[in-house]
């Protein structure tokens, strides 16, 4: 029986290629930077970030009912530049999808949470267009991590059958349903550890 290669590798942004955009230590940085309660944001950010993360409220609405609710010191707009600054690049793992991006080996698209504006920032600022040629964002498409729904309609969308993808995430939890539909999965742990087994797995540059 022939074992067919990998033809389509689908990565997580956050955590793989570039720092998170607004997970729990960004947020905390935040807080910590504007002098704001945490306690009391994340009672709102919990009510919200579902549908920040699926594109159903924009980074604006999400503010002003996390933050700017009431008077603050500070501008909405002070704040949004300090979310965006917090965003920076994993330098060898951007270098190295880069590299397999050159190749045309691989068919490279991301599956990850990332509400609108976050993501289209970080598509622009880090040069993603030229490494990935789809996006399945869960602000595009309405499904989130580690929902079976969003790892499908990647597979769907890009007509790779399951056992010709591997999915690379830094959380075990957003593997599982994707290694439980078929694709093979690489937790990331550092650059050089995901050369390895990706090359474990027949890819390389």
């Amino acid at each position: 029986m022939v074992v067919p290669g990998i033809s389509a590798l689908f990565w997580d942004v956050g955590g793989v290629l570039l720092t998170n955009a607004w997970d729990h230590s960004e947020r905390h940085r935040a807080l910590t930077q504007f002098s704001l309660d945490e306690v009391e944001f994340n009672d709102r950010h919990e009510l919200l970030v579902s549908s920040f993360e699926r594109g159903k409220i924009t980074l604006d609405e999400y503010l002003e009912r996390t933050i700017f609710y009431r008077s603050r010191n500070f501008t909405l707009q002070a704040f949004r530049e300090y979310m965006l600054s917090l965003s920076k690049a994993d330098e060898a793992a951007l270098a190295f999808a880069r590299e397999l991006a050159r190749s045309r080996k691989y068919l490279m698209s991301t599956i990850n949470n990332e509400s609108k504006e976050l993501n289209l920032y970080r598509i622009q600022a880090f040069g993603l267009r030229q490494v990935f040629s789809c996006f399945v964002s869960s602000c595009f498409v309405g499904l989130r991590k580690p929902e079976e729904a969003i790892y499908k309609l990647a597979l769907e969308l890009t007509q790779r059958p399951a056992q010709e993808c591997c999915f690379i995430d830094d959380r075990p939890l957003n593997l599982e349903n994707a290694a439980r539909l078929g694709m093979h999965v690489v937790r990331m742990q550092g650059v050089e550890q995901l050369k390895k087994d990706l090359a474990a797995l027949g890819v390389s540059a």
